[in-house]
């Protein structure tokens, strides 16, 4: 795979030992695309918001969003024409799960953005196809505008959204999910905040960080791809949405109140050295 060293920028500063390794290699992989013009500012104040939603959930693919994944890749699966939209935050964080999903199943990518330029777009569309993409929508295609969006988001490719019948989005803006589902696409949202309105507003809200998420929904489909359409069907006729966003916010509360319980969940044996005063 080929990468840029802007890309690559810092991240081998980052040791290996550090508790929050994970978390900081992610902050890092931003950092760095906000240098490349893949992420705007805007994008690092929402990532910092769902991480904040993470440390709630316990950092860990819950049983309600593992679910909601495998909904998503049955409902892919089915459909004539699924997409993957992709924004910066979202190529930054899970380029190569992304590809690895895409291509696995055969399902396009199209670059959408909120805050647009087609020099973003067409960094974006580079980053993707450097990360092993066959087929991303981005510079090239024919455009259309959404007619019950106005904000740049609205702008899609006809033979990519504008077409689809499906469509996975991540970190993703509200007015655009509500949008795509008034139209009749169904909408499958990564989206770690439950409150917010594109998980309020999705056919199928997975309560998850994107990178997990897209990683399990790539182990996902080597699975379902080998079932027929009514074993598919079945999968999807088991789930519902409410109880998967009522299933988030009961995990929410359980973590809150074991943690007003115990004021200190992190022991790290130190004691109370107050009282050496």
């Amino acid at each position: 795979m080929a990468t840029g060293d802007s890309e690559l920028e810092g991240l081998e500063d980052i040791p290996r030992s550090h508790p929050r390794y994970q978390s900081l290699l992610t902050r890092q992989k931003l950092v760095n695309a906000v240098k490349m013009g893949i992420v705007v500012p805007h994008g690092l104040i929402s990532h910092g918001r769902g991480e904040a939603f993470d440390y709630i959930l316990g950092e860990t693919s819950l049983d309600f969003a593992l679910e909601a994944e495998r909904a998503a890749v049955a409902a892919m699966l089915l459909a004539k024409r699924p997409i993957i939209s992709v924004n910066g935050n979202y190529a930054a964080l899970a380029a190569d799960e992304i590809v690895a999903l895409s291509n696995g199943l055969g399902i396009p990518i199209e670059v959408n953005l909120f805050h647009r330029t087609e020099e973003r777009v067409a960094a974006i569309e580079n980053f993707m196809k450097a990360h092993g993409t066959k087929l991303v929508y981005g510079t090239s295609c024919k455009k259309v505008h959404l007619p019950n969006l106005e904000s740049p988001r609205g702008i899609v490719c006809e033979e990519g959204i504008y077409s689809a019948d499906f469509v996975l989005v991540a970190i993703e803006d509200g007015d655009r999910t509500e949008a795509l589902r008034r139209l009749g696409k169904v909408v499958a949202a990564i989206d770690l905040n439950p409150f917010s309105r594109t998980a309020q507003a999705a056919s199928i809200t997975i309560v998850d960080e994107a990178i997990r998420a897209t990683r399990n929904m790539v182990e996902m489909a080597r699975e379902l791809r080998r079932l027929g359409p009514e074993e598919l069907r079945a999968v999807l006729k088991s789930y519902d949405n409410r109880r998967t966003l009522m299933k988030a916010f009961e995990a929410m509360l359980k973590r809150l109140r074991e943690a007003s319980s115990k004021g200190v969940l992190i022991d790290l044996g130190l004691g109370d050295d107050l009282l050496r005063l």
